[in-house]
């Protein structure tokens, strides 16, 4: 997935919140920067899964989501918690309730103390509201810490939901993430 996002090209540096909707679906959200558009066909669920992904960078963060569409939404719940693994994974991270060396320069907005721990950050897994979701599969939103391909360090922030059969990630991943820049992401998506 981190290398999906490495090959959309950069937008412009400055933060310009745009409200955009992801094809196929009724899905919207704000976006900093215009998006790119890209397809793939990936393994989800123990088959083949077209992934549509919009995303760009700004500010030094990239913002990003994706939604496949597994035809059977009694596979949401199976295919949501891979994702989430998969994720953690390639960004080298450790799962829910465990914790890794912390990182130079990276914080949390998840809480103050949290940010300011010397020596090791957790994974933290959160309820996430988001209007328009039933209640099966719950939406969560993962805070991790990791590191990057080329070994610097990554603060990734990821939602996690379902409506029907499609399935969602929306991502922001970044050195650094300030609270409100996560908030005003997270914030916006909604289906309509």
């Amino acid at each position: 997935m981190l290398v999906m996002l490495a090959t959309l090209p950069a937008c412009s540096p400055a933060l310009n919140w745009r409200e955009v909707r992801l094809e196929s679906t009724r899905l919207a959200l704000l976006l900093p920067c215009k998006p790119d558009k890209a397809e793939k066909v990936v393994p989800l669920g123990g088959q083949p899964t077209v992934l549509t992904m919009m995303g760009c960078n700004a500010g030094g963060a990239t913002f990003a989501v994706a939604v496949a569409d597994l035809g059977d939404a009694s596979k949401a719940d199976a295919v949501l918690a891979q994702w989430q693994a998969l994720t953690l994974a390639n960004m080298m991270a450790p799962p829910a309730g465990v914790s890794s060396p912390a990182l130079s320069g990276a914080s949390s907005p998840a809480s103050a103390a949290t940010a300011a721990a010397p020596s090791r950050q957790a994974t933290q897994t959160l309820a996430f509201k988001l209007a328009g979701v039933g209640a099966q599969p719950s939406a969560v939103l993962v805070k991790a810490f990791g590191s990057r391909a080329d070994g610097r360090a990554v603060a990734g922030q990821a939602a996690y939901f379902a409506q029907g059969s499609q399935v969602f990630q929306a991502v922001l991943y970044a050195d650094r993430i300030p609270p409100e820049l996560g908030e005003t992401f997270f914030s916006s998506i909604k289906f309509e």
